[in-house]
């Protein structure tokens, strides 16, 4: 149970007022790190050129039925999630053909999709499996 009291966005929202952007899709593949520094200049050069990442699309592989191969991705997922929240994105989208063992993927999926939760954003996922968070 949170000691904090749920907040009541709704004023915020209210007080919005739009601005002149383009809301963009940054795919995993054109990113060439997640790591901060990186990830400062991309959101000052996209900000500079009018451009707001909205979304953060993630192209995973689960065809290896190995363990260690699974948590390597779901790792990787996981600093996409970090990597969109900072850049302000709203939504992560993971993209995924197929699932050697839906066993050893669902539950790191929903730990993702808690972890995106959590950090403000919406998660989901295409393809063979479902999130039941």
């Amino acid at each position: 149970m949170s000691a904090t009291t749920q907040a009541d966005v709704s004023t915020t929202i209210d007080g919005c007022r739009p601005v002149d952007v383009t809301p963009i899709v940054l795919d995993d593949e054109t990113l060439d790190s997640t790591a901060p520094s990186y990830l400062s200049e991309l959101k000052r050069t996209l900000s500079g050129k009018g451009l707001q990442p909205a979304q953060v699309r993630i192209t995973a592989q689960f065809d290896d039925d190995c363990s260690f191969t699974t948590q390597d991705e779901l790792d990787r997922i996981r600093e996409y999630v970090r990597a969109a929240s900072f850049l302000g994105a709203g939504t992560v989208t993971v993209r995924v053909d197929t699932v050697a063992d839906a066993s050893r993927v669902q539950p790191g999926l929903e730990a993702c999709a808690e972890r995106a939760r959590r950090e403000g954003l919406q998660f989901s996922v295409d393809g063979p499996t479902t999130l039941s968070v």
